[in-house]
């Protein structure tokens, strides 16, 4: 409980973000969440959280395996990834690619069926 709203209030600092308009609750007490900025951390995903509060690359791994590049539910190795992002499939960016999809796996919003095989849970999208 602790935990959430120390995230809760994390995220609520002005850190040159956009607002964005859906409130999180923590615990019990709703908290308004600003738009992640590059380098913030990777909250622990639960129920109600959007993409919206991670920052922008994290967005665009949830998006692309969400369905922003192919089929809901496909799952993806890291090399089709970094492509899916534009990035080229050089071993440098394909492992920065791994290492975010990695952290997100940790953390909730993804889930890995094999070992660098990700996928987005129902429900953990955007588009869900």
């Amino acid at each position: 409980m602790i935990a959430r709203e120390t995230v809760g209030e994390v995220l609520a600092e002005p850190r040159g973000g956009e607002d964005v308009a859906a409130v999180v609750v923590a615990g019990e007490r709703p908290v308004q969440v600003r738009q992640a900025v590059p380098g913030s951390v990777v909250p622990h995903w639960e129920e109600g959280l959007a993409p919206a509060v991670l920052a922008p690359d994290y967005q665009r791994i949830m998006d692309v395996l969400a369905g922003g590049n192919g089929k809901r539910g496909e799952a993806m190795d890291c090399r089709r990834l970094a492509a899916a992002l534009g990035l080229e499939p050089l071993p440098a960016k394909v492992a920065g690619v791994r290492s975010k999809a990695k952290r997100l796996a940790a953390r909730g919003w993804l889930a890995e069926e094999r070992p660098g095989l990700f996928h987005v849970p129902v429900g953990r999208g955007g588009g869900s």
